[in-house]
């Protein structure tokens, strides 16, 4: 139970990140904007693994997907939809599941010695 926690929260923090308006983001160096959307989804991705939900990586490439163009679309966002984040988004993706595979075959390791 406390893993789902996890990623709902991660989830709901997402959502906060993704759909504030653009009144509301802060200002930051150029490129901050990308470091966020990699480890957000690194996030989403190492916690949706950890909670053992199925499928979780291709729902949240959809998600990545999906997000920008409704960034583009809610017209009081202000905010603009960018391949770009959808890219990075999905590298971050890669690289929570490549950190959760680590860590799942260190543990494996661990409990066959």
């Amino acid at each position: 139970m406390g893993r789902v926690l996890l990623f709902v929260t991660a989830t709901l923090l997402s959502v906060v990140v993704l759909f504030t308006p653009e009144s509301g983001v802060p200002t930051a160096p150029p490129g901050t904007d990308k470091v966020i959307h990699t480890l957000l989804f690194a996030l989403l991705a190492f916690t949706g693994l950890n909670a053992k939900i199925s499928r979780i990586l291709p729902v949240l490439v959809i998600y990545a997907g999906v997000s920008e163009v409704l960034q583009e679309l809610i017209t009081p966002l202000r905010r603009s939809g960018d391949w770009l984040d959808a890219l990075v988004d999905v590298l971050g993706i890669a690289l929570g599941w490549f950190i959760w595979s680590r860590l799942t075959h260190r543990r494996g390791l661990r409990t066959t010695r």
